[in-house]
């Protein structure tokens, strides 16, 4: 791989595990400094051990407000500036609404929708600043396809992409890109929960992907011309029917 993000700095949410894992990995192959944002402090020195001098930890509670104001701070502290931005972090619940529970709803709306808006509003005064910068967000396919299954989940997406596409063009004529990445279902801890029989139904059709393919569309939106965004990026199983 080329050193196509050599001398920039970066942080990824959610850098413990599954795909905001896989997009550090992928960021600091291609020559970047990587801010591991998580709450699992011991998981986040185990990895940047393992990761090398590139990758540094960020212990962050993203649902605690004075947490997440010591991220930005932090991260320039030990880096110095910060170019890229993933906001990655998220739960997920799907199921009947009839049957569900609020209180987990409003754990999972706070993490796939508030923390989004609480960090991207941490890093962009810096990147205002600077004229330069990227900010990604996970989002899903769940974003543009109502999921029947998933309620409340999507219903988060959508307030994702409505946040995404606004965002951007506040901040464009400073310099910083705003997209987000809409994957389909990724084998990952987030569908943890899916029934039994629905899991194995996706595993046995191919209708999973893996961390490390979404990280390839992270890194491929990341390294277009300047003069170029990609503002939605849907990536799905071939065989997914949806």
């Amino acid at each position: 791989m080329t050193m196509q993000l050599s001398g920039k700095v970066a942080a990824v949410t959610g850098a413990a595990s599954g795909i905001g894992l896989a997009c550090a990995r992928a960021m600091l192959e291609a020559g970047a400094r990587v801010a591991l944002v998580d709450r699992a402090a011991d998981r986040l020195q185990e990895l940047c051990s393992e990761l090398g001098d590139g990758a540094f930890p960020i212990v962050t509670d993203l649902l605690d407000p004075s947490s997440v104001a010591r991220m930005t701070p932090q991260i320039l502290d030990i880096a110095g500036h910060l170019d890229i931005f993933h906001a990655n972090a998220g739960a997920y619940i799907g199921g009947e609404v009839v049957s569900g529970d609020p209180d987990a709803w409003d754990r999972m709306l706070n993490l796939n929708i508030n923390s989004v808006f609480r960090t991207v509003h941490a890093v962009l005064p810096h990147m205002v600043e600077r004229k330069s910068g990227d900010i990604i967000v996970t989002s899903s396919v769940a974003g543009f396809v109502p999921v029947v299954w998933e309620p409340i989940y999507t219903a988060s997406k959508h307030a994702v992409q409505a946040f995404v596409h606004t965002v951007r063009r506040q901040v464009a004529r400073h310099g910083v890109r705003v997209g987000e990445v809409a994957p389909g279902p990724v084998a990952t801890a987030l569908i943890s929960d899916w029934p039994k029989a629905k899991l194995e139904e996706a595993e046995a059709a191919g209708s999973l992907m893996q961390p490390n393919e979404v990280a390839e569309a992270v890194l491929f939106m990341l390294t277009r011309p300047r003069n170029i965004v990609i503002r939605d990026l849907v990536i799905l199983p071939q065989s997914l029917d949806i």
